[in-house]
């Protein structure tokens, strides 16, 4: 009897067995004293018929409670504990990587948009996904409630301006490019099972979110001034390419779009996204975004029109983030009362919270969901560790090659390695990022040092900003060396969010670093490896030919000196991206930060010629495209067929990557001068022959007009498919391929 009465129930243990009497054990502390027989429990049941009886037994001021608390750094979603309801964290990023704990750190965003591979970022992302998974099923044992699995993630903004400070969570300039690999993303994370979600995404920041950060206005009180057709062509595609693809959520951005917040923006939150796309997920505000509504923006002039402006136009649940004030939403029971809202649409609000967490299999058995056996071995195990390599290696981009890559002997007798970024294994992830075992972590200066006999090492500046440069130990370290290997760049101390650059030239004394190494190095081969999202002026070292090769790694991760060792050294590595943005020579070439029209900017509009254009790279290949097949014509409002043919002439097998752009004719409206509308990345053995057959979408062939939306228009359209952007003067070792169809009718898409 002392034992039955003992042993009441905790996470180990149930009452004893009383075996002579054929008793057996039971568990006293299950949940099921809270509620396991509600509706809500029950599996047999729709999902939306739970969602409704769970929401329907809350109160007002729960479900507040259940709104207001979207995460921050200390405290979770409240537990309701009279229905057995646990708290819950709805704040996890997950970029790239699980951000600030032990997990796998892949190459940063705009890296992985350089790999021009929906592959890539589908392993990517489901590689972080098994990793969360095993904290938080770890967590749930331990009744901790500090990792949810409710992704912040990705970022589908476009990289508008090289300045912005957030451009390297990005996936570059291009809509189509940004929402195919974010449609990846989702798909990755989320995992493919019938009835569970792994983890779930949140695409942000949802809308004409792309700088500044504070040069030369804040972004807390910044209205992103756009035209209507650089809105619905330029920065709403993306975001529907990800709700097509079933994110669960949207984050609504710390700006005004043409005066109105976007977190109070009804056009924005509720005819666009809900009406027009069907989305029924949840939009969480950006960290304290609710609050600025009033206190930056001065939209309203008081909290309780606050409140009721932001969930009438369609947020669910606030964000606080770290210097959090006040938690707006604890106040909808009172904006109620005013008759500011109404309690019908705070349940609507509240009920996509809890088909998440439904979905994720929070009020399940755990035994009929199998992301719920993952365990914590998953993390930064070898496969992973081989993915953060492998993804790595796609992502550099080799912007110039005079022959020397890839490195002709098997071992040099000295190397120089020299440059701020040669041995900071703090900045080569990026920002956003996990922190994984340093055991796992190869800097440049780890990894490189088998390529010579010698490895002659001189950081020449204490860190990226360059303040103080040792001009005299770069000077010896690059003396009587074969080769100088030089890593410069930025890092997130001097690009990151809440911080742009106010130009792009290399920061600090970084130019006089790289001229010394070339002026003491005698007839050393020069290797320029830049790190850094938005590009930085190298115009004269891409001109001097002195540096024989340059490349743009990013933020490569955890494995950046391994995978740099690989590419360096054998052609069997070939597996270089291509920009996915413009590289222009210098700022002079964009408009001010500040101004939101599109012209002059990015490859759709930029009338000069870049430092090195859009989709741009080499390989240690060379490629002939032989053939493209085009059907001659299409009914307006349904996709055409084609097929184009490429050879790899270069010894090896290597990676090339594809793309397919479109042109106007005869517009009746304002076109970009030429639009991506295709791609894929593909391995080509040597000497081989490949074809990749496509599809133009009819949404790719529409034209955007003020009155109808979206217009496929009867005309001929000019497709260009091949390796690079058409009519460049800089070009890789491909080319591409030019025909034309023509469009039989019109049809009306309408706005979407």
């Amino acid at each position: 009897m002392a034992l039955q009465m003992a042993y009441g129930g905790d996470t180990f243990s149930p009452t004893p067995a009383i075996s002579r009497l054929g008793i057996q054990p039971y568990q006293w502390g299950t949940e099921c004293l809270h509620g396991m027989d509600y509706p809500f429990r029950n599996v047999s049941l729709s999902w939306n018929g739970r969602v409704d009886d769970l929401v329907g037994r809350l109160t007002l001021e729960e479900m507040a409670l259940q709104m207001a608390y979207g995460g921050d750094t200390f405290s979770p979603t409240p537990a309701i504990s009279r229905l057995g309801i646990q708290p819950y964290q709805w704040k996890t990023n997950s970029l790239h990587g699980i951000m600030g704990i032990n997990a796998t750190s892949f190459p940063q965003s705009v890296g992985l948009a350089a790999t021009w591979s929906t592959d890539a970022v589908f392993q990517m992302a489901e590689a972080t996904s098994e990793e969360l998974r095993a904290y938080y099923n770890d967590g749930i044992k331990e009744r901790r409630y500090s990792r949810g699995l409710s992704c912040f993630a990705p970022v589908i903004n476009i990289f508008r301006d090289p300045r912005w400070g957030r451009n390297q969570e990005t996936y570059g300039e291009d809509p189509f490019l940004s929402g195919m690999l974010a449609q990846a993303y989702v798909k990755g994370l989320q995992g493919d099972h019938p009835r569970y979600v792994r983890a779930s995404a949140g695409c942000k920041h949802f809308d004409a979110y792309a700088g500044p950060e504070n040069i030369p206005i804040h972004r807390e009180y910044f209205s992103a001034n756009v035209t209507t057709r650089d809105w619905r062509t330029t920065f709403l595609p993306a975001f529907r390419y990800c709700v097509e693809a079933g994110t669960y959520s949207l984050m609504c951005s710390y700006n005004s779009i043409n005066g109105v917040p976007s977190c109070a923006n009804k056009e924005l939150l509720t005819n666009v996204l809900r009406g027009e796309w069907g989305f029924t997920g949840y939009v969480v505000s950006d960290g304290r975004a609710i609050e600025l509504i009033e206190s930056a923006h001065h939209f309203f002039n008081n909290s309780i029109d606050t409140v009721a402006g932001a969930v009438n136009a369609g947020v669910s649940l606030e964000l606080c983030g770290v210097r959090k004030t006040v938690n707006y939403f604890t106040q909808i029971p009172d904006a109620v009362k005013a008759g500011k809202l109404t309690e019908d649409l705070v349940r609507e609000r509240v009920k996509p919270l809890f088909y998440t967490r439904m979905r994720l299999g929070e009020f399940d058995p755990p035994e009929m969901n199998p992301y719920a056996s993952i365990t914590t071995d998953v993390i930064e195990n070898a496969a992973h560790r081989d993915l953060a390599s492998e993804l790595a290696m796609k992502s550099f981009v080799l912007l110039k090659n005079d022959g020397t890559l890839p490195l002709r002997k098997s071992v040099y007798d000295k190397i120089a390695l020299i440059g701020p970024m040669a041995d900071n294994p703090k900045l080569l992830s990026g920002d956003y990022a996990a922190q994984p075992d340093l055991k796992f972590v190869y800097t440049p200066k780890f990894a490189l040092g088998p390529l010579a006999n010698t490895l002659q090492y001189a950081s020449g500046c204490k860190d990226t900003a360059c303040k103080d440069y040792d001009s005299h130990s770069v000077q010896k370290a690059v003396q009587d060396v074969d080769i100088v290997i030089l890593c410069i760049g930025l890092g997130y101390v001097l690009e990151t969010e809440g911080h742009d650059r106010e130009n792009m030239e290399l920061p600090g004394k970084q130019n006089q670093l790289i001229q010394d190494s070339i002026k003491y190095s005698g007839s050393a081969k020069v290797i320029l490896i830049s790190f850094n999202a938005g590009p930085v002026n190298i115009t004269w070292a891409d001109m001097n030919p002195r540096v024989s090769a340059i490349i743009a790694a990013f933020y490569p991760g955890q494995a950046t000196g391994v995978a740099l060792y690989n590419v360096l050294k054998s052609s069997n590595h070939s597996q270089f991206g291509r920009l996915p943005y413009t590289w222009y020579h210098t700022c002079d070439q964009v408009p001010p930060m500040i101004d939101y029209t599109m012209q002059g900017r990015t490859y759709k509009y930029i009338k000069q010629e870049p430092l090195y254009p859009f989709g741009y790279g080499l390989t240690y290949s060379s490629f002939e495209y032989l053939e493209l097949y085009l059907d001659q014509y299409v009914n307006a409002g349904d996709s055409i067929l084609g097929v184009i043919t490429v050879q790899n002439n270069g010894q090896q097998p290597a990676d090339e990557i594809i793309q397919v752009y479109v042109s106007w004719n005869s517009p009746s409206v304002e076109t970009p001068q030429i639009q991506l509308v295709n791609f894929t990345r593909v391995r080509i053995e040597s000497y081989h022959v490949t074809s990749f057959r496509f599809f133009i979408s009819p949404q790719n062939m529409a034209v955007y007009t003020d009155d109808k939306g979206w217009v496929v228009e009867e005309g001929t359209m000019t497709v260009y498919a091949g390796g690079e952007l058409p009519g460049q003067a800089k070009s890789g070792d491909t080319g591409h391929m030019k025909g034309e169809f023509t469009i039989k009718g019109t049809k009306i898409l309408g706005f979407y």
